[in-house]
């Protein structure tokens, strides 16, 4: 059960004052919990960075051969202030991000240990600028989607989670979560079907996935169409990244406020929580690692695609 965690941290975050402070206190008493907190500045404010680390009981950090699952928490910010009050739907990546390290740091104190190290990044700003984007304005951010990866994907991260509230648009027509297939150096590849069994378990309901295309996995800045920065994290890594999309039947603004849905973060969060148990243990498979070596056989890299560049001129 995740509702709890969601609810403590959706408490804690839809606040004015809230910052990556806010986040630590809430690890405060779980020791063995490492979270750090960085302070970047952009050039439309500032935000607050934060990485949480849960260690395995035979992870990577202790000298172990357990995989380390990375939980990325989307977002412009979690707040607009001071054009809105309140947490905006777009904060629900870092809510869901964080909530999964509460989640499982609580496991971790009652002595359920998960065998690989789970890193949890995010940042955190309450007062994050708005820009226009079809059919729904978007939220901005103080930093630059490169900034973003630097600080929340990290080379220890053998998998990649990516959580982000995937509202504004007309392509998902879901209220809950849905899940993307799994992404791999240019290479949209076909939905793991251990992320479907997990899904399937925890909501007790067929799986939901959402189609993305090309353009969704190439840098920001390039000029084409992206559905939002979900698979963002896709384009810093070698790691294979499954996108975990928040979102709704009709199509809500980032910058909404009172449009965020408590049951349905918290089966985002349970979802995750599933996937860093078993793919600590070798049970959840993003990909299939012959078939991506095949494909690199017949029609070679796609890694290009991870690379930024400029937008032609008109």
């Amino acid at each position: 059960m995740s509702l709890a965690q969601t609810l403590r941290v959706f408490e804690a975050l839809d606040s004015a004052h809230a910052s990556g402070q806010t986040v630590a206190e809430m690890f405060a008493s779980h020791p063995g919990i490492a979270v750090a907190i960085s302070r970047i500045d952009g050039p439309k404010g500032h935000t607050d960075f934060v990485k949480i680390v849960i260690p395995g009981s035979a992870g990577r950090a202790a000298g172990g051969s357990a995989p380390t699952l990375g939980v990325v928490g989307r977002l412009g910010g979690v707040g607009a202030r001071p054009s809105r009050i309140g947490l905006v739907s777009d904060g629900e990546g870092a809510l869901a991000a964080v909530a999964t390290a509460l989640k499982l740091a609580d496991m971790r104190a009652r002595g359920d240990t998960l065998p690989g190290d789970v890193i949890v990044t995010t940042h955190i700003c309450p007062e994050a600028p708005t820009r226009p984007h079809q059919p729904v304005d978007f939220m901005d951010s103080p930093v630059e989607t490169e900034e973003m990866n630097a600080q929340e994907v990290t080379p220890e991260m053998e998998a990649v989670l990516s959580i982000d509230t995937t509202k504004g648009n007309r392509v998902i027509n879901h209220k809950g979560y849905a899940i993307s297939p799994t992404v791999k150096q240019g290479y949209i590849l076909r939905v793991s079907d251990d992320m479907i069994r997990i899904m399937e378990t925890t909501t007790g309901r067929a799986a939901v996935t959402f189609p993305i295309t090309t353009q969704d996995i190439t840098p920001y800045g390039n000029g084409v169409y992206h559905l939002n920065s979900i698979l963002q994290p896709s384009i810093a890594t070698a790691a294979p990244v499954v996108g975990v999309a928040l979102c709704t039947e009709s199509a809500v603004p980032g910058c909404a406020t009172g449009a965020s849905h408590e049951t349905d973060i918290a089966l985002a969060v349970k979802f995750a929580v599933e996937v860093a148990k078993e793919f600590g243990r070798g049970t959840c498979h993003f990909y299939d690692p012959a078939e991506y070596e095949l494909l690199l056989k017949l029609y070679g890299s796609l890694a290009h695609l991870q690379k930024r560049q400029p937008a032609p001129e008109a």
